[in-house]
C-alpha cells in the first residue's frame, strides 16, 4: 500500500484594515476573523474602523439618553424593537453599526436575517457624532437617505 500525503495550504484571511475597498462580503468575512475588533463600518465601500476612546460628556450620556427615550417610546408603542449597536446590512456597499436604531418588528421597511443581522433600511438610525461628525454627517447621510431611512 503507497501512503500518499496531503499538504493543505494554511489560508489566511487579510486583516481589516481603516479605508480598505471591500464588498460586503468580504468585509464581513474579515471581520469575522477579527473577533477582537469591537467596531468597523463598511460606508460606500470603504471600511472605517472606529477605535477612538468615547467621553461620557460628548458620547456616552448622549447615548444613554437616546436609549432611553427610545425605551420608553417603545415601552408604549407595539411591535417595535429596539437596537444598540446593531450590525445593519443596508445595500451592497454599506453595513453600518449606528448607535442606536428602531424598527418595526413586523411589516417594516428591514427585516431580520438567518443570521441575526438588520436586513434593509430600519425605520430610525440615531448616530452621536461626537467624534466622527465628518463621517457621520457626510457619507452616512447620504447613505441612509438613498436607503430611505427616516
Amino acid at each position: 500500500m503507497i501512503a500518499i500525503a496531503t499538504i493543505s495550504p494554511q489560508l489566511t484571511i487579510p486583516r481589516l484594515e481603516n479605508g480598505d475597498k471591500l464588498t460586503r462580503r468580504e468585509f464581513e468575512r474579515r471581520y469575522k476573523a477579527m473577533p477582537n475588533l469591537k467596531k468597523a463600518e463598511l460606508i460606500e465601500g470603504i471600511v472605517y474602523i472606529v477605535a477612538s476612546p468615547l467621553r461620557i460628556t460628548n458620547h456616552g450620556e448622549p447615548h444613554a439618553d437616546i436609549i432611553g427615550w427610545l425605551s420608553v417610546y417603545k415601552a408604549f408603542t407595539p411591535n417595535l424593537q429596539l437596537g444598540d449597536n446593531c450590525t445593519v446590512r443596508l445595500d451592497a456597499d454599506n453595513e453600518p453599526q449606528p448607535d442606536a436604531l428602531l424598527r418595526i418588528r413586523n411589516g417594516g421597511q428591514s427585516t431580520i436575517s438567518e443570521d441575526g443581522y438588520v436586513e434593509g433600511a430600519p425605520e430610525l438610525i440615531v448616530e452621536i457624532a461626537a467624534s466622527t461628525v465628518s463621517l457621520d454627517l457626510h457619507q452616512k447621510l447620504n447613505v441612509y437617505r438613498r436607503n430611505q431611512v427616516q
